[in-house]
């Protein structure tokens, strides 16, 4: 062991420079940062969407189409799934024991729609019904109401 062979155990030294520290630690002055500009300063952060300047994409691509603010929305179920729930037992249908089966949530607007058979007579309560959903609802023995 000679002196000019000594170096520090690995992982005891960090390689990272210190920025901003003087002249003498070579990156004084700017401290990497180059000079003037946005970039230079502190506390910049670069807004999304920011193009340099340039017209964001956003604002270039022309908007087109209408969203109607007064739609109402509903969550589709069909005939189908009405059958596998007349098979677990139930004959009364409401937005209570479709919450509580998973089918919907809290707030959800219910539309009873066509697809699948249904041969269990059921009383069904919900928001809305398609005219093929409610005709095979009373053809099965049952009977629709709106909420």
């Amino acid at each position: 062991m000679k002196l000019h062979t000594l170096k520090p155990a690995n992982g005891a030294t960090h390689s990272e420079k210190r920025i901003g520290r003087g002249e003498g630690s070579t990156r004084g002055g700017t401290s990497t940062r180059g000079h003037k500009g946005a970039k230079s300063r502190s506390g910049y952060s670069k807004k999304i969407g920011f193009e340099g300047g340039q017209m964001p994409i956003q604002r270039r691509l022309p908007k087109f189409g209408f969203k109607n603010f007064n739609r109402v929305e509903y969550k589709p179920l069909n005939l189908d799934t009405l059958q596998a729930l007349a098979d677990k037992g139930i004959t009364e249908i409401n937005p209570e024991v479709l919450k509580s089966n998973g089918l919907v949530s809290k707030n959800d607007r219910i539309k009873i729609l066509g697809r699948g058979e249904l041969k269990a007579p059921l009383k069904v309560s919900v928001h809305a019904f398609s005219k093929t959903a409610a005709e095979a609802i009373e053809k099965a023995g049952g009977s629709t109401e709106n909420v």
